[in-house]
């Protein structure tokens, strides 16, 4: 005879599964922070083995500038998928579940709106930008700026989905198993 394994049973709403468009920008974002971390590694080492050797490129210079900031706010974006921002919850860890969500809610409401603004602001920044070129790739000046509003808008999604699952009354535990 197979000896069955009790499931347990809780009165919290368990985690819908992940919609597809969400997982998959996730991944995205993911793979794109590996691969531009990637280059950039190699391009700093790269120069500072120019340096050692008393050349300079300084093309070399500002492409790793440009990677920077992408996989900054890239980093942000990923960041934000898995609940990982700095945050001080001595306060919120005292709350009974229901002022816990609440909250939660707040706070990632307050986040939406900051993420909306600068993503609006990041947006016209880069519509501006068009007309300036980068001093040594001669590229437009908006694809360096060009991550803000493109992280923005990603973390907005995240942001967006752990708000929907705070909302459905998902507890942070469940939401982010990982953290």
């Amino acid at each position: 005879m197979q000896a069955t394994q009790a499931v347990p049973v809780t009165d919290e709403p368990q985690p819908k599964p992940v919609p597809s468009m969400v997982r998959w920008t996730g991944h995205l974002v993911d793979w794109s922070v590996i691969c531009l971390g990637g280059i950039l590694a190699v391009l700093i080492f790269v120069n500072v083995v120019m340096h050692a050797a008393g050349r300079d490129l300084a093309w070399l210079t500002e492409l790793g500038e440009l990677l920077m900031v992408w996989v900054t706010f890239l980093g942000g974006a990923a960041a934000a998928q898995r609940g990982a921002h700095m945050s001080i919850n001595e306060f919120l860890d005292k709350l009974e579940p229901a002022g816990r969500r609440w909250a939660d809610a707040a706070v990632q409401g307050f986040t939406l709106l900051v993420v909306l603004v600068v993503f609006f602001y990041g947006v016209r920044i880069v519509q501006s930008s068009w007309g300036n070129v980068l001093t040594t790739l001669e590229w437009p000046m908006a694809w360096q700026y060009m991550p803000l509003p493109l992280g923005m808008g990603l973390m907005g999604v995240f942001v967006i989905w752990d708000l929907i699952q705070i909302l459905r009354g998902v507890p942070r535990e469940q939401r982010y198993p990982d953290a």
